[in-house]
């Protein structure tokens, strides 16, 4: 028993430095001793099978580390009292495999376990009772209910103010995992202040050039990167970098992902030169330090095939794809979603080649997957709807793209705050749909929701207000409600000098549109009405910002506008019975 005492605290030694074949073969030592000496249910056993398991785990060899848990969890059971706290912490092991391999129903369920035991022995501030809080957030961010998990989180970060120094890292921790549910919920702002929080506490405390302070200022660099902040974004992205630079070996994993971060935020720019060779060396180090089938080598292809898919160089985004998807079919089960993601924009590559065919069966693949392994509610599903909707769009198949567009909706709807621009783009897609049916005033409610968003939550000059007045005009133009249509057109026109430079190709369609609202003033006004001087002037000021000839055509004494037009749904230009014009909306995803 001494030598199997011997071989354990040998194999913690080269646990905790990180060399797990050494550790897990000392383990192996320790159990073939305990094997020859002891009963089967002893409790050494179950210390033994734990140890293997968490080699395991750090190994990421997931199936082998549940097989040691779950055999030491077995004479637990038999051996402890049912509200021992050893139970607990198996219970938690147990729950951490299945979140590692992504079953997250099963790893809650642990989780939930282990906090049922705590909460009957442990006083209520307990820092076990914390992890366990902090846990199931865990779990239930995994899930996609991030309001629960929020909830969690929070009684997480209540003890852990109790218990632990105002400048704990445990206490960073609490804050990072506050800030990532915020974000995921859309609350940017609440997101950004709870990750200063953590930033303050890892200044404070940590050197220069700890990974965790490169890993806080990554935090606040992708909040700034969602909030449109891209020069905020992009000096916390570089601080990150730098530390991990300093930090790191030149080929640690971390940097790899450092570098996609950074490109990330020049590619959202527009900056594509300058992101593309951080992605190269993002590849450049994964392909020297994981092997082949490694899901950061897909990674790294995806992130160069958004890059030139967002470059229009349609077939190197294609072949970037593929290769993600090669290494993901190799190395993930076949409901894994990161194998959905490479159907997605293997689907969108496809969209753009206007092979809409492959397109709709690579989105349908991408579905599958995702609803055979996300829960109901995730924001991801709600993409995949999106997208098959959109391809149903071009195709004119509207009463299809209507019911994906409502499923999308449905999940926005439970997962995003009321007035958040996603769910703003998602009333308009069904709008469009219903306004290529023909259905005005169906379309017209959803487009009024839109515009509440829009108006509440855009600026003055946004091109999208222009085109949200421009639509509710077409709208009540086809429900025959002319002091309304007209009163949209105006505003449409006003927004559209502040937000539309001069010659962009969208002026014709408001030209078009102020044409009809002119024949709608000639018939309904006496010919020295304010209005109808207000609309010669906006023709005038169009046709002048368009480059057009000054000149017009003359018809009874005033001004006429050819009024065949052709119409843009959500998703491109068809051509339309109509008079008037929806406008595109910015959809993709």
């Amino acid at each position: 028993p001494n030598l199997a005492i011997s071989y354990n605290n040998i194999g913690l030694v080269y646990s905790s430095m990180g060399d797990y074949s050494k550790a897990l073969s000392f383990y192996e030592k320790d159990l073939e001793i305990c094997q020859k000496t002891l009963p089967s249910n002893h409790p050494d056993f179950a210390t033994s099978y734990n140890n293997i398991g968490s080699v395991y785990s750090n190994m990421e060899d997931y199936s082998k580390a549940l097989s040691f848990f779950e055999k030491a969890l077995e004479i637990e059971e038999k051996t402890l009292p049912p509200n021992h706290p050893d139970l607990a912490t198996s219970y938690n092991r147990i729950g951490g495999v299945y979140n590692d391999v992504r079953e997250y129903s099963k790893a809650l369920s642990f989780y939930e376990k282990a906090l049922e035991i705590r909460e009957n022995t442990l006083p209520v501030d307990h820092p076990s009772l914390a992890i366990s809080y902090n846990n199931i957030g865990n779990g239930y961010s995994n899930i996609g209910e991030y309001s629960k998990a929020l909830s969690f989180y929070e009684k997480d970060l209540e003890i852990s103010q109790k218990t632990l120094s105002s400048n704990h890292p445990d206490l960073a921790t609490s804050y990072n995992n506050i800030g990532e549910i915020y974000a995921k919920m859309g609350n940017y702002p609440k997101a950004l202040s709870t990750h200063e929080k953590a930033l303050e506490i890892y200044e404070k405390t940590l050197p220069s050039n700890h990974p965790s302070l490169a890993a806080s200022y990554n935090n606040i660099g992708t909040i700034y990167n969602h909030m449109d902040e891209y020069s905020k974004a992009l000096s916390f992205c570089e601080k990150a970098l730098e530390i991990s630079q300093k930090a790191l070996p030149q080929n640690h994993p971390s940097l790899a992902v450092f570098y996609n971060n950074v490109g990330f935020v020049y590619a959202k720019m527009g900056n594509y030169s300058a992101a593309l060779p951080l992605y190269e060396k993002a590849l450049e180090v994964d392909e020297k330090t994981v092997p082949t089938n490694h899901p950061n080598l897909a990674q790294s292809y995806k992130s160069i095939g958004l890059l030139y898919d967002h470059m229009g160089d349609h077939l190197k985004a294609l072949s970037f794809y593929e290769r993600a998807l090669e290494v993901d079919q190799k190395a993930l089960p076949p409901n894994h979603p990161d194998l959905a993601f490479s159907y997605q924009k293997i689907g969108r590559v496809y969209n753009n080649m206007e092979d809409y065919s492959k397109a709709l069966s690579f989105y349908q693949k991408a579905l599958e997957v995702n609803e055979s392994s996300l829960p109901r509610n995730d924001p991801d599903l709600a993409i995949s709807y999106n997208n098959i909707a959109l391809v149903y769009c071009i195709r004119r198949d509207y009463s299809n793209a209507l019911s994906f567009y409502e499923k999308a909706l449905e999940i926005l709807q439970k997962t995003l705050p009321s007035d958040h621009h996603h769910l703003a783009t998602a009333f308009k897609n069904i709008g469009g749909a219903y306004y290529n049916m023909g259905q005005y005033s169906e379309a017209l409610s959803f487009y009024e929701q839109a515009l509440k968003i829009d108006e509440k939550t855009l600026p003055l000059d946004h091109h999208d207000l222009a085109t949200a007045y421009n639509n509710m005009g077409a709208l009540y133009d086809n429900l025959g409600q002319n002091s309304e249509a007209l009163s949209f057109y105006e505003k449409a026109t006003e927004f559209m000098e502040k937000a539309i430079p001069p010659n962009h190709t969208q002026l014709a369609t408001f030209l078009n549109n102020i044409g009809g609202a002119l024949e709608i003033y000639q018939s309904t006004l006496p010919p020295n009405h304010p209005h109808l001087a207000q609309s010669y002037k906006n023709i005038s000021l169009l046709q002048s910002k368009m480059g057009e000839d000054s000149k017009t055509m003359e018809q009874d004494g005033n001004p006429s506008l050819n009024q065949n037009s052709s119409t843009s749904d959500p998703v491109g230009s068809h051509d339309h019975d109509n008079k008037h014009s929806i406008l595109e909306e910015s959809v993709s995803k």
